[in-house]
């Protein structure tokens, strides 16, 4: 464990040695405070922000507060456009993302894709706390890459750590996260479509439970090119 931890700080020393742009996309996941931690310790020079959709869990605006205290680091915060948000929820209803898949990729583009983008737009290297192990969607990621999606360098320094290896750092670094991680939510988004899982499931297995697993990304970690063929159709009727 020494060794990783060791390989995780020298790796993010040198992205900000190599390139001045450089932000962590944060859902303030437990792999995300793993690397907030790090970034803040060393005192790197990385922006830490994370998306507010308007949807999220009480507990979750609660961490917000103890990381600007614990850190200080004045976590950069990005909304969704109010207009798209209205005009959807007005067509569509406030749950729509219920009743297909193409209306929830249409919520999850308007609420955090296009956040997103404006978000990395002047940056050069994107990083951020995805592993190999959560999911089937993230078998195949790489370490670094290039995403065409945003046009911007991707780094997933966290590819190769283990579930167990986050919480032994987060245990032994008093590193703070999530209060829903001790109720049964390992992967924790927005409230109505997070549930608690129980014992044997999958990681993300309560991430947008009605679907199949193949379908289970926001569009913020798969080709972004696909994920507006998804919901293109659905988008452009309701925020024209």
């Amino acid at each position: 464990m020494k060794d990783k931890i060791e390989l995780l700080e020298n790796a993010l020393a040198d992205i900000a040695g190599r390139y001045e742009k450089i932000s962590l996309s944060s859902s303030l996941s437990a792999e995300d405070m793993v690397l907030s931690h790090v970034i803040a310790m060393k005192k790197l020079p990385i922006e830490v922000f994370t998306l507010d959709t308007g949807r999220l869990h009480e507990e979750t605006y609660e961490l917000m507060n103890t990381i600007q205290e614990k850190y200080d680091n004045q976590l950069k915060v990005y909304f969704p456009d109010a207009a798209n948000v209205e005009s959807f929820v007005s067509t569509e209803g406030p749950n729509a993302f219920y009743n297909s898949i193409d209306f929830r990729k249409t919520c999850c583009r308007i609420r955090k894709v296009e956040p997103l983008k404006r978000a990395l737009s002047d940056r050069e290297v994107w990083i951020t706390g995805l592993r190999s192990q959560q999911s089937v969607t993230r078998e195949a990621v790489e370490e670094f890459s290039w995403d065409a999606g945003f046009n911007i360098h991707k780094f997933n320094p966290l590819l190769s750590w283990s579930h167990d290896e986050v919480w032994q750092f987060i245990n032994e670094n008093d590193v703070p996260y999530n209060a829903l991680h001790d109720k049964g939510y390992p992967s924790i988004g927005c409230s109505p479509c997070t549930r608690a899982i129980t014992k044997g499931e999958d990681e993300r297995a309560g991430r947008w439970w009605w679907e199949s697993p193949e379908t289970k990304e926001c569009g913020l970690h798969v080709a972004a090119v696909a994920a507006d063929e998804i919901s293109s159709e659905v988008l452009r009727r309701n925020v024209a």
